[in-house]
């Protein structure tokens, strides 16, 4: 069985990532997988702020 407390404390200090911190993390990735993770990473994170935008009929 997987630590769950781990992981979702991972989950939460990723949720905190900024753009830029995102684009380092693809640009500094060793291979095409860890650059595919953080690129994923990046785009839950932009889905996020944008729904919150539609969400607060900002956009």
């Amino acid at each position: 069985m997987c630590d769950v407390q781990k992981y979702m404390d991972m989950y939460k200090e990723i949720k905190n990532l900024q753009p830029e911190d995102t684009l380092q993390l693809v640009m500094e990735s060793e291979n095409k997988d860890e650059k595919a993770f953080f690129e994923m990473v990046g785009n839950f994170l932009l889905q996020q702020k944008q729904k919150e935008v539609v969400e607060r009929k900002l956009f």
